[in-house]
């Protein structure tokens, strides 16, 4: 899969998820440090790509998008160190890859995950 690392997410989780076969990039090396969330959301649907961050706002614009891609992984975890985040995706991804290809919104907590299919409160795009 391909990941898109927003700005609050470490480059280190992108090297271990490639590690586990997946591509990433991280939006500060692609001249988005200070982009809008909207532009983000759009680069990430552009290129097929699943945005990864802590903040919860990219749930609420793709809900209110009524759009099905991109999906998004919502770190909502203590530990955010780049090997615990890692593991958490990892762990979760026999359950949460189908999801995220057709598009959702995955929050990963420290001992659960909830998984919201995109697009909310409309048919699929």
């Amino acid at each position: 899969m391909r990941f898109l690392l927003n700005m609050n997410v470490p480059r280190e989780l992108g090297r271990r998820l490639a590690a586990s076969g997946h591509s990433w990039r991280h939006v500060a090396d692609i001249g988005m440090a200070e982009a809008p969330d909207v532009a983000i959301v759009e680069e990430a649907r552009a290129n097929g790509e699943v945005i990864v961050t802590h903040d919860l706002d990219y749930g609420q614009l793709l809900a209110f998008s009524r759009k099905a891609s991109p999906s998004v992984i919502v770190l909502r975890v203590r530990n955010t160190q780049a090997h615990n985040l890692a593991a958490r995706v990892l762990a979760a991804w026999p359950e949460a890859e189908r999801p995220l290809r057709e598009g959702a919104v995955l929050v990963l907590e420290d001992a659960s995950m909830r998984i919201r299919r995109l697009p909310i409160g409309g048919g699929r795009e």
